[in-house]
């Protein structure tokens, strides 16, 4: 599974950074693999510190498996859009409601399948669904949807390309609450990947 392969190459790069004496040029070198492996040509432009946090600026290229077309839309959709009039609570708003609910069911089996042994602690979801950003109408939502059981089969029919994409990092972030992916959530996140297609 997908946990069981990254977590180790995690912890042993974690490892190599707290004891080089290039750190600087060791976390340059590693995002930049890191990123090379997805096909993602990335150049570290800017590396620095702020309290508790490290701050990177990327230059991303096209990655190898995008199509020309699709990267200029891509940097057509970015120069048109400003950053501050873009967050994802404004983005969940603009999907239809279909979609929408279809997401929050989405993520709600998520939830579920992530601690299939114990009901699901409203209490301690919700401040973490808060810190993904979803707007309060997706965490109304998908409070709603853990009241029922959810058919992955019938969620990902039917989805949207564009919302699956969307959906996949945050998806991500759930399934890794508790710092492992259980053979459902991988599945469930195989599925979601394959849904873009």
């Amino acid at each position: 599974m997908l946990s069981q392969i990254v977590q180790p190459l995690v912890q042993t790069q974690i490892r190599l950074l707290a004891n080089s004496q290039a750190t600087r040029s060791t976390l340059v070198q590693t995002i930049a693999r890191w990123l090379g492996y997805l096909g993602v040509q990335a150049k570290v432009i800017h590396l620095g510190t702020n309290c508790e946090h490290i701050q990177i600026t990327l230059s991303v290229g096209k990655p190898d498996s995008c199509e020309k077309n699709d990267w200029l839309k891509i940097i057509e959709n970015l120069d048109r859009n400003s950053p501050t009039t873009e967050s994802s609570r404004d983005t969940y708003a603009a999907i239809g409601l279909s979609q929408r609910t279809k997401l929050q069911r989405l993520i709600a089996y998520l939830i579920q399948i992530g601690t299939p042994d114990r009901n699901v602690d409203w209490q301690t979801i919700e401040p973490q669904l808060r810190s993904l950003e979803f707007n309060e109408s997706m965490i109304l939502g998908i409070k709603s949807a853990l009241k029922v059981p959810q058919s992955l089969e019938v969620l990902i029919q039917g989805i949207d390309p564009d919302v699956a994409a969307m959906a996949l990092p945050q998806a991500v972030r759930i399934a890794l609450l508790d710092r492992k992916i259980n053979q459902e959530e991988n599945s469930a996140l195989t599925a979601l990947l394959e849904s873009m297609k």
